[in-house]
């Protein structure tokens, strides 16, 4: 069986609620495809449902080119990583590694090798003999991942696999997970996350899911430089999103007329302008705009100004600046048109990831 995974037209519903709705999505083989989306999105659900801990109403689901909706999860050559770790606390590392392998009957003579293998990859080699307990959080989630590698498994499944772990931790295990994609790169591997950061660092796509739907799909680069519209502007990285009136060559908003580079709608049409915080500048320039400041935080490196024009928020990280202006003060704004991004009419204001 080959990796890779497809749904067609997925449907899941618990009741009278559906909580998966007609969800279309291909990860290819060897891609990591992230699944972002706040509570209650679907996410865990489409992850799920691929496990085959959750059976679909509707639709089917596809690993490789074999059809899995109704094969039990053992029958599905998956491997599965899930927050809490589940590690058996009475066992060793390498029994608790070498639990899959049983359970799937591999040879008894292969397992030690197998074992030390995911071990050995996932930087635990030293801590085979260690129970669960006198291990970090950091080193317990490796465990978790070298068990679910060592059924060699064509589709792995990280679930918040990272939202135990303080944000050091964090990072140190996001370049973790992407130096085993380049050792493993046929794995394929679906990643159901909140945390915007994760996603843009880890996935080579990412599936932008709300209300049990799929929203916006496309590479990270894509969805954050030209997002298609306004809850993907808003929850793939920090946005202003302004609400605008369409004009002949630009947008207007709070009075002012806006040059536009990106985005088409009809002439005097509502929409939403989309610039990102740290594309927003200082001082005189393209696409001016003058408010007070209701905010200024530092934040180490930068500052980051909350400016009130006409009754709206415009946010700027700007680099952390040696006089920064105090609440009250009148200042300027301003962003390049390449920069903005025309959005179909919805929600404005700026979302903060």
């Amino acid at each position: 069986m080959g990796s890779g995974i497809r749904f067609e037209r997925v449907s899941v519903a618990y009741g009278s609620a559906t909580v998966l709705d007609s969800f279309d999505l291909t990860v290819a083989p060897g891609e990591v495809m992230a699944l972002l989306g706040p509570s209650g999105s679907g996410k865990t659900t489409a992850l799920r449902a691929v496990a085959g801990f959750v059976r679909p109403a509707s639709g089917r689901v596809f690993i490789g080119e074999r059809d899995v909706t109704d094969l039990p999860p053992h029958r599905r050559g998956v491997g599965m990583v899930v927050q809490q770790y589940a590690l058996f606390p009475h066992m060793r590392v390498e029994d608790n590694v070498a639990f899959g392998l049983k359970a799937q009957k591999v040879p008894r003579r292969e397992i030690p090798g197998r074992v030390a293998e995911v071990l050995d990859m996932t930087g635990m080699a030293a801590y085979a003999r260690r129970h669960p307990r006198e291990l970090s959080g950091g080193q317990q989630q490796r465990v978790a991942i070298a068990r679910a590698l060592a059924i060699r498994p064509r589709v792995l499944l990280l679930d918040e696999p990272l939202s135990a772990l303080d944000a050091q931790l964090r990072s140190g295990m996001l370049a973790e997970l992407a130096r085993l994609h380049r050792e493993l790169p046929d794995l394929s591997i679906l990643y159901v996350t909140h945390d915007q950061v994760e996603a843009l660092t880890l996935a080579d796509r990412i599936a932008v899911m709300d209300g049990a739907r799929l929203r916006d799909c496309g590479t990270p680069q894509d969805l954050y430089r030209r997002p298609r519209n306004a809850f993907t502007a808003s929850f793939v990285g920090n946005a202003n999103l302004l609400p605008v009136t369409v004009r002949s060559g630009g947008a207007e908003f709070a009075g002012v007329d806006l040059k536009v580079g990106t985005g088409e709608a009809a002439d005097g049409a509502r929409a939403t302008l989309c610039v990102r915080p740290h594309l927003v500048g200082l001082g005189a320039g393209p696409n001016a705009l003058t408010g007070s400041v209701a905010e200024v935080q530092w934040r180490g490196a930068a500052h980051r100004l909350l400016v009130d024009v006409g009754g709206h928020r415009v946010t700027a990280d700007l680099p952390e600046l040696r006089m920064p202006p105090a609440v009250g003060d009148e200042v300027t704004v301003h962003f390049a048109a390449e920069d903005a991004v025309l959005l179909a009419a919805g929600a404005a204001g700026v979302a903060d990831g």
